[in-house]
């Protein structure tokens, strides 16, 4: 515990602890910075001090991360000649956590190029999905950002990075993603090219001359004035490109309504709120009903699944994992503003994202969820090709 701190504040004192554990038989001296705050720098140098000190024994590092730097000072114990590393996967751990292994594992084997003990490139494919499951076990959504396992790490946004990397992915990627278990991502948005959303409809199996990818482009931009993004809600680009392409929907909402009930009189009646929708399947209007105590979307949602599941009940295995919603800034504020809602569901271990945007929190709300199930129900289905 505290062992860089008390190293800096005595030096001999420090040292003598480490004998003291020696001599009780300890063959691991494993230094912690338990505050989270000591440089690369002073932790090379301290560890290499102990290293010269004890040359017989294994040497580790547990770092935490209060100053951003666990994953840095672990690389620089292990240059001054540390064998043994602690954290944890995702960096989980008190206040702003422990090391992130999932970044230093290959930070060691790709970057330095070290073995580590029953680690090889076959399992550091696995690094991704072993990341997600640790936070789905913490229930906690998996971060987008996260480096080497991220939904962002390999994703590119800019015409000309999208144009570049599909020449030599080298120019905007440091490794490959298929060495941690990711893969590359191309965004799209109002500021893609054309290079962008042709690679993004080839990721989907989908191959259109360019003069159609100048009418998506067209679409894209549109929708996004209007409030939508596509980055991170790849399900209704897709949804998109296959409307694009004459694909035809399981499906179409034609209207819906809300009430909320509230009982002031009685605070310990719960409230609760009943929505409506009408839904055309191919040549049928289903008009259905539902309420919830959770809520008017949850009401909307059952209503939907109630009109549609006797169709497609397959859509009873599809679940909502994640529900944002986003005031959109613009010259109306406050209550006036139109929102963007992203959904995220899964099903079988597939994840996918779609996105809904209206001055209507509710109507925006249901078409981010009637695109996932649309999603789900046509990506079976192949998109028309020339």
């Amino acid at each position: 515990e505290h062992f860089f701190d008390g190293f800096k504040a005595n030096r001999g004192y420090a040292l003598a602890t480490l004998e003291a554990a020696v001599r009780g038989g300890a063959d691991t001296l494993c230094l912690c910075d338990t505050n989270g705050g000591s440089l690369p720098e002073e932790v090379f140098e301290i560890t290499q001090a102990v290293r010269q000190a004890f040359p017989g024994l294994t040497i580790g590092i547990h770092p935490h991360n209060d100053a951003e730097l666990a994953v840095a000072n672990a690389l620089a114990a292990v240059r001054a000649g540390a064998t043994h590393v602690q954290g944890t996967i995702n960096g989980y751990g008190e206040r702003c956590g422990n090391l992130n292994l999932t970044s230093a594992i290959p930070n060691l084997m790709l970057k330095y190029g070290l073995p580590l003990k029953g680690l090889t490139p076959e399992k550091l494919v696995e690094l991704r999905e072993v990341s997600h499951f640790v936070d789905e076990r913490a229930n906690l959504a998996p971060n987008i950002r996260a480096p080497y396992v991220g939904d962002a790490a390999f994703a590119h946004k800019g015409g000309i990075h999208v144009s570049a990397v599909l020449k030599d992915p080298r120019t905007y990627e440091h490794v490959p993603p298929e060495a941690v278990g990711n893969s590359r991502r191309v965004l799209v948005s109002d500021l893609s090219g054309r290079s962008n959303l042709l690679a993004k409809l080839a990721e989907s199996g989908v191959n259109v001359p360019k003069e159609m990818a100048g009418a998506l482009l067209e679409e894209v931009k549109q929708l996004e004035h209007a409030g939508y993004s596509f980055e991170g809600a790849e399900a209704s680009f897709y949804l998109l490109a296959h409307r694009l392409r004459g694909g035809q929907m399981p499906f179409s909402v034609e209207g819906f309504t809300v009430f909320v009930h509230v009982n002031d009189a009685n605070p310990e009646t719960p409230t609760w709120a009943e929505a409506t929708v009408r839904v055309r399947v191919g040549e049928t209007l289903q008009h259905t009903a539902a309420e919830s105590q959770h809520g008017p979307v949850s009401a909307l949602d059952k209503a939907f699944r109630k009109a549609i599941e006797p169709f497609y009940p397959e859509i009873a295995e599809i679940e909502l994992c994640d529900y944002k919603v986003r005031i959109l800034s613009g010259q109306e504020a406050g209550t006036a503003s139109g929102v963007r809602v992203m959904i995220e569901m899964h099903r079988a271990g597939e994840r996918w994202s779609t996105v809904g945007a209206s001055k209507n929190n509710l109507e925006a709300s249901l078409k981010a969820l009637t695109d996932g199930y649309a999603y789900a129900l046509v990506k079976s289905q192949p998109i028309p090709q020339d």
